[in-house]
């Protein structure tokens, strides 16, 4: 298999990871604010959708057919 098909094995077990989940939540810090010893950050949550699972499964399976070695 070449690397195209690895690459396709990863995104099938993370797609099937994130549908299995119902997504995955994250959180992003940001400093907004910072004067003198007062420093404001601000948090924003958000959530890969179960919808980007199943693109990556997809994705990934095409690429586990394209790099696979030719059967001639």
């Amino acid at each position: 298999m070449r690397l195209a098909g690895w690459i396709g094995v990863l995104l099938i077990v993370g797609g099937i990871i994130i549908v299995a989940m119902r997504g995955i939540p994250y959180t992003k810090s940001r400093n907004e604010v910072e004067v003198g010893p007062l420093k404001v950050t601000a948090q924003e949550r958000g959530l890969v959708t179960p919808a980007v699972g199943l693109v990556a499964i997809v994705v990934g399976a095409v690429l586990v057919f394209a790099g696979r070695k030719p059967s001639a």
